[in-house]
């Protein structure tokens, strides 16, 4: 199956569009990919994948794997163990926004898991589990499995998802969102803003359940007619809100939703980028600088790059602004949590020498400790070309070298960036050499 992007659809996470509701997005938009994903050097329907659901599907094809069937939860436990996702990072949304919509709402939540490769969507007594994976070369690929007990259960990769899921808010590739929905009870009119790192707290969690505590800062989640009348900043659990049969954890952490906000436009962003040089690279494309009546100066792949160098270096500059969070909206008054999500994530990543973690948390004034993204360690960053990649490393020494002066730099410390280098130069084996010490 082969599609082109299409600004005008709607998306949300999962293999999910959002009907019945009238909508208006409110989100930050970049540059966004304009090629064709049929372009050769892509192939997003074609090519091979390589990505954990896949390595699943093998597995449970040649026996080494299986997976069992319980009760309403269905297969959920067993993908998860299988996966390797963390229970803690559930989170639970009410909003209609979901091609199994009629099953969901504030008594029955849809509930997601996510690591930093993949993420399952999960609603109690619908027909299918949806897992989108990130594939080191093509991007977000999207899976369904049927829940219903089978004695060879297997992934079905999904291109139904593509028409929700390419649009201007996913920059074009295929990727993830967040959204945030209020709903006008009147003529159930919704605003939607899409939520990443750099939405304010005011703002977010429009139709989610969020457990744990903000502090004095508001946020739009937990609108649900179970809370009416209690305080919405501090829910320490779902516990009684709805029935609890199928769910992995009574919380929607807070911590989580925040790290999962990062994750979704951060992804998008990696794989723009490596869209954007497969699809521009001449070298990519011998066919077309070798097809007949090209005169002997066409022929030439090398005479290209200088533009396409200049346009790589623009979008490094997107994906280093986002990875190191510069244009982060602050927390304002600090956010707690209790499920555990926070702990473990920090433990996962690798350390420097001194113990710093790219994974952990910080939650006082900003998602992490140290302002760089751990995705710098996924396998869709290591996959980048080297046309996207040598212009985002360039970009990052410049801005946590003190080089570029910026104003809106200034938000990274001098003690930030240094920290940052000196965790990469430890724990990045492809690090360039030319990360050294930070003194301005």
């Amino acid at each position: 199956m082969r599609f082109r992007p299409r600004a005008s659809i709607i998306l949300v996470f999962g293999a999910w569009c959002v009907a019945a509701l009238s909508l208006q997005l409110g989100a930050q938009r970049g540059g966004q990919f304009m090629g064709s994903a049929d372009d050769p050097a892509i192939a997003y329907s074609t090519a091979p994948v390589s990505n954990v659901v896949d390595d699943l599907n093998r597995r449970l094809q040649d026996g080494s794997a299986a997976l069992t069937f319980e009760g309403r939860a269905g297969y959920l436990q067993s993908v998860i163990d299988a996966l390797r996702l963390p229970t803690d990072s559930q989170l639970l949304v009410f909003s209609k926004g979901s091609l199994q919509a009629r099953q969901i709402n504030p008594s029955n939540p849809r509930a997601l898991y996510f690591n930093d490769r993949v993420a399952l969507g999960w609603v109690r007594d619908a027909e299918l589990l949806e897992v989108a994976a990130h594939d080191a070369k093509l991007g977000m690929v999207f899976y369904s499995l049927e829940q219903r007990p089978a004695a060879q259960p297997v992934f079905k990769r999904e291109f139904r998802c593509l028409g929700c899921h390419v649009t201007g808010d996913t920059l074009g590739v295929p990727g993830l969102m967040m959204f945030s929905t209020r709903v006008d009870p009147a003529d159930q009119h919704a605003t939607v803003t899409v939520m990443d790192q750099r939405i304010p707290l005011a703002a977010r969690w429009g139709g989610w359940f969020v457990t744990g505590n903000s502090g004095r800062a508001r946020h739009m989640g937990n609108q649900a007619p179970a809370l009416q009348g209690r305080s919405e900043a501090a829910l320490a659990s779902v516990d009684g809100l709805f029935e609890a049969d199928g769910y992995r954890r009574m919380s929607s952490d807070i911590a989580a939703l925040l790290t999962f906000s990062h994750q979704t436009h951060m992804t998008n962003l990696l794989t723009r980028a490596a869209w954007e040089a497969r699809a521009a690279d001449p070298a990519e494309h011998p066919q077309v600088s070798a097809s007949p009546g090209r005169s002997a100066s066409d022929r030439r792949p090398q005479a290209a790059l200088p533009l396409v160098e200049r346009m790589m270096r623009g979008i490094a500059d997107e994906v280093v602004d986002y990875m190191l969070f510069v244009d982060e909206a602050p927390l304002p008054d600090g956010v707690s949590s209790s499920s555990g999500f926070r702990e473990r994530l920090a433990a996962s990543g690798p350390r420097d020498r001194q113990g710093r973690s790219l994974y952990e948390l910080d939650l006082n004034t900003r998602l992490m400790t140290y302002p760089c993204s751990y995705l710098i360690y996924s396998p869709a960053f290591d996959a980048l070309p080297p046309l996207a990649k040598a212009p985002i490393y360039h970009r990052m020494w410049d801005v946590l070298s003190g080089a570029a002066r910026e104003p809106r730099y200034a938000s990274l410390s001098l003690a930030d960036r240094r920290a940052v280098v000196e965790i990469l130069r430890d724990t990045k084996p492809d690090l360039p050499a030319y990360f050294g010490a930070v003194t301005r």
